[in-house]
């Protein structure tokens, strides 16, 4: 078996931009938000623009990750306004307009956000994080306002069923802890040691690794001890966690201050272990370079993009035309710090994509054709990856490719 898997379904406003991509700092919202299916435009789409809506943290504990994922979008579609805009699926080119509110990774503000947007934006999306998604969730399903692509890693937001209005973007935090566990359970004799934040995010990575290797005889759990998002250091539970003597840590941290300083903690100890790092917080000029990660055996995560800071990808045309987008439209480094800014890029392609497929400017007809993608590949999606939405359970990309640093990069891995 291969490296490549599908999953088994997981801001004080930004400056202005120019290109139609806009930031919002404040404006009122229209009462008329239902999903039509008449024909009639739905809010927040004329013949000539459409305007999306993000809930993102731009301030508070993961600012630089919430930024970064509203600032990939915001590159993707000025690159497009610049060439004229997206041309629908009824004839039309309209420019986009990304309108991104603060809210500072707290679910209320997150709530009137989405309440200020509800009427002016066709759709909201690319938002990050969990609680602040789950927040206003019901909301917009009852509005029937599209709550798309958002970067949870929760299947709630993939179940038809439950959450029609909705699609998460990437594999679920759950697939990403199963995958490495899979690899494990294949492989000699290990025990794993676990840190875990303490919240729905860790406990998803952790569900999906331990059900991987709860039958595994070679796999054996040294310890699990859990932080707090509000923690300023691990370094208490690397210690505790050392003592154990395990050859691997499971570390579900979403924080990159903290990896690192875990990290360094363990070299301090002697304590050189393999390590499983999360997608969101595994880059390597920001993690791993600072951690001095090549002092262990191995560094393991779950991939799906190309990288900027990969030199296998310096020549790459995907990643030069992202570069040059998210200099020209934001403020980011040439070489973002974290992996929502390819991310937000990313799903900014995948809205483009069912823009394209639309014959009617309503949302109903938006969600009809968002649903429909398949075989679709993004700019930055790694070979083996693909876009597809038409399965219930599943966010619109799936696919985890188990990859292991190799000093500068990451080179997928074969777990046969």
């Amino acid at each position: 078996m291969n490296s490549h898997r599908r999953a088994r379904g997981g801001m004080g406003a930004v400056a202005v931009l120019s290109a139609a991509v806009l930031a919002l700092a404040g404006c009122g919202a229209r009462s008329d938000t239902g999903g039509r299916g008449d024909g009639a435009s739905s809010p927040g789409i004329t013949d000539t623009a459409v305007t999306i809506g993000i809930s993102s943290p731009l301030s508070g504990p993961v600012a630089g990750p919430g930024t970064c994922t509203a600032d990939g979008a915001i590159a993707y579609f000025g690159g497009k306004n610049a060439e004229g805009g997206v041309r629908f699926g009824d004839g039309k080119t309209r420019k986009v307009t990304v309108k991104v509110l603060d809210d500072a990774y707290d679910p209320q503000k997150a709530k009137a956000n989405y309440d200020q947007l509800k009427g002016s934006a066709f759709a909201i999306a690319i938002g990050l994080g969990t609680p602040t998604n789950r927040a206003f969730r019901e909301a917009a399903i009852a509005d029937g306002v599209p709550q798309v692509l958002t970067g949870t890693g929760d299947p709630l937001f993939s179940d038809r069923e439950q959450s029609p209005m909705q699609l998460d973007a990437f594999p679920t935090y759950v697939e990403e802890g199963r995958a490495f566990g899979e690899m494990l359970a294949a492989s000699g004799q290990h025990k794993v040691a676990v840190l875990s934040q303490n919240d729905d995010y860790g406990q998803d990575y952790l569900t999906g690794f331990e059900d991987a290797v709860k039958d595994a005889p070679n796999v054996t759990i040294t310890k699990k001890l859990t932080y707090e998002v509000s923690d300023v250091s691990l370094d208490a539970q690397i210690t505790t966690l050392a003592a154990t003597g395990a050859d691997v840590i499971f570390n579900a941290v979403s924080q990159p201050h903290l990896t690192v300083s875990a990290m360094k903690k363990a070299q301090t100890l002697g304590w050189l272990p393999s390590w499983f790092l999360p997608s969101n917080t595994s880059g390597v000029a920001p993690i791993l370079k600072p951690a001095g990660a090549d002092a262990f055996p191995h560094v393991y995560t779950i991939g799906y993009h190309k990288t900027p800071d990969d030199p296998a990808y310096a020549d790459d045309a995907d990643v030069k035309k992202f570069v040059a987008d998210l200099a020209k439209y934001t403020k980011e480094p040439e070489t973002p710090e974290f992996p929502h800014c390819m991310w937000g890029y990313m799903a900014a392609s995948i809205l483009d994509k069912a823009f394209q497929q639309m014959t009617e400017p309503t949302r109903a007809e938006f969600m009809k054709q968002l649903l429909s993608i398949k075989g679709y590949r993004t700019p930055l999606m790694l070979d083996g990856a693909e876009v597809d939405t038409t399965i219930d359970g599943e966010p619109a990309i799936s696919s985890v490719i188990l990859e292991q640093f190799n000093g500068t990069g990451y080179d997928p891995i074969d777990v046969s």
